[in-house]
């Protein structure tokens, strides 16, 4: 008896020290983390893509119950339980608003169903554009839509190709930033072109465009525009020569078109071989299709982080189900996201 109560007196404290211990804290977050089941979900707009990503995980898509009252209002609830689960919800937050109701109601419910970790999966960040302000008495909606994601309750999020990378600055929570080019860059070097050149349709986006034209080695055109108001150019003079080249026009999103179709027209008049157009996200709203199958556009190139609307010959759709999924196990596995990344050299083959 004398001998347990001194082998106590001696392992309590150690005891104690381990449990307030951040190492030991760590340890033991990572080993709740391992035990927890993985459970993906979908709002209603984007379950196309979501049963592709979860496809690629290698688990069904969980089922999710959305239904309306005669006035519209949403009434979501999970079909089965994700207690102490790991829960990843899918759905782009593109018009209608009832989207992002959707995405947030799910998040909440998620939380108060005892989930252990809520990861709010956004392919197309609705109202990124809306990043600033850029006149007197205008809100900031790209930050009030991420308070609403923090203050429903999400752990983390996912997205890709944000209208500006400073977006990830109004989240006080991790957001994981994938990269359109991911799938955009092996899917350009298949088609062999020659004496390629990267455009931006506008100042604002040549960032973006100078780092897809670094993984081909190549020089880059801005097309410097003036806007009379949204969706509606004033002019437009291109800065750069692209006589006798292939020209790639970079951009984050696509909306009417307006922008790459008139940039397009610019380019090949200053003597350019062939344009083609590079958009992750397509909104394609108004005539969009209409514009792209006029234009002088030899192919516009999108991702389906959202729908389609209506098929048209000139868009080609590259998936993105395999990106997600994989970045869900690197989260799940505490592994590194910036393995999905390609770098400069394995295009180059250097």
């Amino acid at each position: 008896m004398q001998i347990y109560v001194k082998f106590q007196k001696i392992i309590n404290p150690i005891g104690e020290f381990l449990s307030k211990s951040p190492t030991f804290a760590l340890c033991f977050r990572d080993i709740t983390n391992s035990m927890a089941e993985v459970k993906i979900f979908s709002g209603t707009s984007s379950k196309y893509l979501a049963s592709r990503v979860a496809d690629y995980y290698g688990k069904d898509l969980g089922g999710v119950s959305i239904n309306r009252f005669a006035d519209s209002e949403i009434s979501v609830s999970f079909d089965e339980s994700v207690r102490g689960c790991d829960v990843f919800i899918v759905q782009s937050t593109f018009p209608p608003s009832d989207n992002i109701m959707e995405l947030l109601m799910l998040i909440d419910a998620a939380r108060r169903a005892s989930a252990h970790y809520v990861c709010a999966v956004v392919p197309y960040f609705g109202y990124a554009r809306q990043d600033r302000k850029d006149k007197p008495r205008v809100g900031i909606a790209a930050k009030l839509i991420a308070n609403m994601l923090t203050a429903a309750g999400a752990d983390r999020v996912m997205t890709m190709d944000l209208h500006a990378g400073q977006i990830q600055g109004f989240f006080d929570i991790p957001v994981d930033h994938l990269e359109g080019i991911s799938v955009f860059v092996p899917y350009l070097k298949a088609q062999n072109l020659t004496n390629i050149k990267f455009a931006s349709p506008d100042v604002g986006g040549v960032s973006r465009c100078r780092k897809f034209a670094s993984y081909f080695d190549a020089d880059i055109v801005i097309c410097d525009k003036h806007r009379k108001k949204a969706n509606e150019i004033a002019s437009m003079q291109l800065i750069g020569d692209v006589e006798g080249s292939d020209v790639i026009l970079v951009d984050d999103l696509i909306d009417t078109g307006g922008t790459i179709c008139k940039a397009a027209e610019l380019i090949l008049a200053k003597g350019a071989k062939s344009v083609r157009a590079f958009c992750t996200h397509p909104v394609l709203s108004g005539k969009a299709n209409e514009n792209i199958t006029n234009s002088v556009l030899t192919e516009l190139v999108v991702t389906d982080s959202i729908p389609l609307r209506q098929a048209n010959e000139k868009i080609k759709v590259l998936s993105v189900a395999e990106l997600f999924g994989k970045a869900i196990g690197r989260i799940r596995d505490n592994g590194s996201i910036s393995t999905l990344f390609i770098n400069n050299q394995q295009i180059l083959g250097l």
